[in-house]
């Protein structure tokens, strides 16, 4: 499958009416283990990737970093459309960005609006909606259906905002505008929150949830009957996973 169709198939899986569940992984390994348990699609977090590099989130991983493990894992899944987090885009021009992304399998991206390498501040809301209009220029002009997953820390960082709900609407609003295909408010406080924002927001909404526990919003059903369009793990699979693998060896220390 060829770049163009799987970014136009994950673009597709965003809008069957049924809520895409896209697997968080960080390596061949688990990008393999997803797609044969039957997943149509996965997504890289730059959390667990960096983990799994043994580098620090929030900008440790340099874009070559990054692209090193995103280029292995869409090797490793080669029909698979796998969508990318990039960060706040690592400093890079978003032509160069797109390009070099484009290049090494992904044909999603996540894309948010804290700057960790200048210090952990936000970009103003037209400035994160402006990079993302021009990764979506990058995108059209080389006829990929790239689905830029625009994110918001507006609820991270929630004591910099009157209304935290309401600037994840404005910043998110002004991305779709811009081009995203889909939107990411990190850190959804619960139930009610969501439903703003998925009343707000035209297109798709992403959850990150736990696969164990669910999210602050509730279990996958209850995201389901929400009509939430997206949910990804973030670093919580990777989490999950460490106590059982601890478990499984403590007996032979």
């Amino acid at each position: 499958m060829d770049t163009t169709t799987r970014a136009t198939t994950l673009l597709d899986l965003h809008h069957t009416g049924s809520t895409l569940v896209l697997p968080t992984v960080w390596d061949a390994w688990s990008a393999r283990t997803v797609v044969d348990a039957g997943f149509p699609a996965l997504s890289i977090g730059s959390h667990p990737l960096a983990d799994s590099r043994g580098q620090a989130d929030n900008e440790g991983m340099t874009l070559d970093d990054a692209l090193d493990g995103i280029r292995r894992i869409c090797a490793a899944v080669p029909d698979t459309p796998v969508t990318a987090d990039v960060e706040s885009g690592y400093a890079t021009p978003a032509a160069e960005l797109v390009e070099r992304v484009l290049e090494a399998g992904a044909v999603g991206v996540n894309i948010e609006d804290t700057v960790h390498s200048e210090g952990g501040r936000m970009r103003e809301v037209a400035e994160h909606a402006d990079y993302i209009g021009a990764v979506r220029q990058a995108a059209d002009a080389a006829g990929v259906d790239l689905v830029i997953n625009a994110r918001t820390d507006a609820f991270i960082h929630a004591d910099r905002f009157a209304d935290p709900l309401a600037e994840a609407i404005a910043r998110l609003t002004a991305c779709e505008q811009a081009g995203s295909r889909s939107s990411y408010p990190v850190r959804v406080p619960d139930a009610a929150a969501l439903q703003a924002l998925l009343d707000a927001l035209d297109g798709p909404v992403n959850v990150t949830a736990n696969p164990r526990s669910g999210s602050p919003a509730g279990s996958l059903e209850d995201l389901q009957v929400m009509g939430v369009h997206r949910v990804t793990f973030g670093p919580l699979l990777m989490k999950e996973l460490a106590p059982d693998l601890a478990a499984l060896v403590a007996p032979w220390r």
